[in-house]
């Protein structure tokens, strides 16, 4: 019997992992459940973070000592993030387009959206912040009746914030974020000690020395290099081939992951599963037809097109070769939602199926893991904007263009780790004068969205990473059984 490939490996043990948690909310499992398999999927995770961070730092220092450093190296470097700076925008307008299409906050109900609106003014009021469309609910004597339920909904809000650890955390991290000078993602890129941001891990840290260790390897004399040219690219391939043995074991740590984490999302109870991916059903939809959209259509066509200039492909087959080549990096990051901990897969992914030569991938990769975040900032515009008609606000072109820069911005940078997103809707939020204490009405299901705009993220990397290759010609594609 012929081997199943590793992603259709991968597809049965997301849809056992899924169907296990369901089993255990029926018959009470759960304890065992996050007691004795949770644990393997958060080993897998740890030691693809453990991985990820000397990958990166050995295969940008070997990347660059394939370029040679000077003006081939600015030009990688100027086209890697004049691409991930076009998808970012882009990705963002879309989800502008479509949650002012859709429309998703006023299906809460107009009774429901009055309530919240006058909430809003009492927030307002109170932190002295200026209504954005010159509409006043609070002294509209037709509103009176409305009063006691928002002030009400206010107080439970507060409480909710409050009470949360994770939501606290979010708000502390967004305040020291906004508390930053406009120079300070340049600083921030300089480690005043490499161990700990290795320890930490600071991914652009990591990337910085190794650009400049690099650099001042191929400045100097081959004799005095020559061994550690040696070491260097001998640890990038054992961490290349530590890739290779961690994923043939991936089905089993991805049932694992899924399991434990559709469990803690139930407890021993059923209904509230389903309660949880019921909510914000139509919110939800927007963002994943948004998503799907840009991971399913945009990115692959794009891609598509480009490999037909380098092969004798059609574009439907240049369409599936690309889309069979990044699947497992896909289904990796729906199941550990992040991009850092998937991103030797994504290089492994880009350099063997899709053919993308490794002095390439190994510096535009981790660079798009750390600085592109599609999905998150797609996410981000579709939040914003539906919390706003949640509470009956309607936010004007300009407005709605800040939200572009300022989450264009906040994706620089943000961390490739899960539920990042929330701390950066914060300072989306704050950007546009609404109340960031609103992050709270769509936290419940934000796990479940932060796997679906992962997979985006890490497509988006796949897709940059392809199209500078193709540009520099560097892609050779790779002859495989379809």
């Amino acid at each position: 019997m012929k081997k199943l490939p590793l992603h259709i490996q991968i597809v049965i043990a997301l849809i056992l992992g899924i169907a296990w948690a369901v089993a255990s909310s029926l018959f009470g499992w759960t304890s065992f459940t996050m007691d004795w398999i949770k644990p393997f999927g958060d080993i897998f995770i740890k030691v693809l973070k453990m991985i990820a961070v000397p990958l990166v730092l050995f295969s940008v220092i070997t990347g660059i000592n394939s370029l040679g450093g000077g003006a081939a190296l600015g030009r990688l470097g100027a086209k890697t993030l004049g691409f991930y700076l076009v998808t970012t925008v882009f990705a963002i307008t879309v989800g502008l387009f479509l949650v002012n299409t859709i429309r998703p906050g006023d299906w809460v109900g107009k009774d429901n959206q009055i309530v919240n609106r006058m909430k809003y003014e009492l927030w307002a009021e109170e932190n002295h912040v200026v209504i954005k469309d010159d509409q006043h609910f609070l002294t509209d004597p037709s509103y009176g009746d409305y009063l006691d339920s928002a002030q009400v909904a206010l107080q439970s809000e507060v409480s909710t914030i409050s009470t949360d650890e994770k939501l606290q955390s979010a708000f502390e991290a967004a305040q020291q974020q906004k508390d930053k000078g406009p120079l300070d993602f340049l600083t921030s890129m300089v480690p005043d000690n490499l161990f700990g941001a290795l320890v930490e891990p600071e991914m652009l840290q990591v990337i910085f020395f190794a650009i400049l260790f690099g650099l001042v390897m191929i400045s100097l004399p081959k004799d005095k290099t020559t061994t550690m040219y040696g070491f260097v690219d001998s640890a990038n391939e054992i961490f290349i081939k530590m890739v290779d043995l961690v994923m043939k074991f991936a089905p089993f740590f991805v049932f694992c992951l899924m399991a434990g984490a559709m469990a803690k999302l139930a407890g021993d109870d059923l209904g509230a599963m389903l309660n949880t991916f019921k909510a914000l059903g139509i919110y939800s939809l927007t963002v994943v037809v948004g998503l799907i959209f840009m991971a399913f259509v945009i990115y692959p066509c794009v891609i598509a097109y480009r490999i037909q200039k380098v092969s004798n492909m059609s574009f439907g087959k240049s369409y599936t070769y690309f889309m069979k080549g990044i699947r497992p990096a896909q289904l990796l990051a729906f199941s550990t939602s992040s991009s850092a901990a998937t991103l030797p897969v994504t290089i492994e992914c880009v350099n063997d199926n899709i053919g993308v030569e490794e002095e390439i991938s190994s510096f535009v990769l981790p660079i798009g893991a750390t600085v592109n975040m599609d999905g998150t900032s797609l996410y981000q515009a579709v939040a914003v904007v539906f919390l706003a008609q949640f509470h009956m606000i309607d936010l004007d072109f300009a407005q709605q263009m800040t939200i572009v820069l300022t989450a264009t911005l906040a994706s620089i940078g943000s961390a490739a780790v899960p539920s990042a997103g929330l701390i950066m809707l914060i300072l989306v939020l704050t950007s546009v004068g609404l109340n960031p204490a609103w992050i709270a009405i769509i936290f419940p299901i934000d796990r479940i969205l932060d796997m679906c705009r992962t997979v985006v993220n890490v497509t988006g990397d796949a897709t940059v990473s392809t199209l500078v290759a193709q540009t520099e010609n560097k892609l050779s594609i790779v002859d495989r059984e379809e």
